[in-house]
């Protein structure tokens, strides 16, 4: 396994990837449109987050297979519209592939993003968003020093048309 940014000809592999995880994805996080699965709807999404990339504001990477043939995680580093690095602060999101899960890939996706913003953007503080259902991402969260903050409003999703409150945990660097 490799982690790397993405790139703009990772369209095919990205939209395998994604189309293969459609209903794995759907049962953790809130759906994307209907409109991304497509050749051109992931090559917008790609174009779309290189551009942030360039503009530093974000730092969007995936995990290949060893000879990169295939994309079996992403990871990205942001803080909803960008990285903030005048306060310091950063958002990682990660999701591995279902044939991939439980083999660690979360743990190296996390452990990799967290070395991107201390080494690359000097952040102090990385946030991340989960639901209470996606218990493999609380325990890797908490393995690397995440702990909930109680005090933060919690942000509703839709998971399968039933809304589920994400909560808030942070890590100080």
């Amino acid at each position: 396994m490799k982690i790397r940014t993405l790139q703009a000809d990772d369209v095919e592999r990205l939209l395998a990837f994604e189309l293969d995880n459609r209903s794995w994805f759907e049962q953790h996080v809130e759906a994307r449109a209907p409109t991304f699965y497509s050749e051109a709807g992931v090559a917008a999404h790609i174009t779309d987050y290189l551009s942030n990339y360039a503009a530093g504001s974000m730092h969007p990477c995936v995990l290949t297979s060893d000879d990169g043939a295939a994309i079996i995680g992403r990871a990205n580093l942001r803080h909803i519209e960008h990285i903030d690095r005048t306060k310091g602060v950063g958002e990682v999101g990660y999701r591995i592939a279902r044939s991939h899960a439980r083999q660690g890939l979360g743990s190296l996706a996390l452990e990799h993003l967290m070395e991107v913003a201390r080494t690359q953007y000097a952040l102090r503080i990385l946030n991340a968003w989960i639901s209470p259902h996606n218990l493999g991402s609380r325990r890797i969260l908490e393995k690397f020093g995440f702990h909930r903050d109680a005090l933060a409003a919690p942000q509703v999703v839709q998971v399968n048309g039933v809304d589920h409150a994400s909560h808030l945990y942070q890590c100080h660097l």
